[in-house]
């Protein structure tokens, strides 16, 4: 059955870093889980609806994995050009409304995101925004990507190259 949700319009500018010198969307052989997707059922390109966020999401990963920002660097953070319908769940009513709550980091609590994500890749849609569970107030959107591309979603180069882990945003949560 297909999620109770409503479509988002969602266009302009979104945000992701990597690694120095990849490609802005890399295959990844198997594609990982996250917490919208299992990777052996849907990949994903995930983006940050600005900078800090982006950074904050960086930060939250890093922390789970016991990581030092500095062996991560250099960074390219990469800007998104997005024009897509997605679906709504970008708010603590919406996710109510499928029976999830605010996310929260850490990976132990992903399997009920990966539920609905997965129907809603099922039931046709292309993504969803949702709020970040590493910088709380802010967005994230999660699109499923189709082989190599990802509908609506378009890489705007060339990337700012970051030497330096930048400060870790305020009100961020790891």
């Amino acid at each position: 059955m297909a999620p109770d949700v409503d479509a988002v319009r969602v266009a302009g500018r979104w945000f992701k870093h990597a690694f120095r010198g990849s490609a802005p969307l890399v295959r990844r052989d198997p594609p990982p889980d996250n917490r919208w997707q299992r990777g052996d059922v849907v990949d994903a390109l995930y983006l940050a609806d600005e900078e800090a966020t982006a950074w904050a999401e960086w930060y939250r990963h890093l922390a789970e994995r016991g990581l030092p920002p500095n062996q991560q660097m250099p960074r390219d953070l990469w800007t998104w050009e997005i024009d897509a319908d997605v679906a709504d769940l970008s708010d603590a009513s919406r996710l109510d409304r499928v029976g999830l709550t605010v996310p929260r980091p850490g990976r132990p609590g992903w399997a009920p995101y990966q539920v609905v994500g997965e129907a809603l890749h099922a039931s046709g849609w292309v993504g969803l925004t949702a709020p970040s569970a590493a910088r709380p107030g802010y967005t994230v959107l999660c699109l499923f990507r189709e082989q190599d591309a990802v509908p609506g979603a378009t890489p705007v180069a060339p990337p700012e190259m970051v030497h330096q882990p930048p400060a870790p945003p305020t009100g961020m949560m790891t």
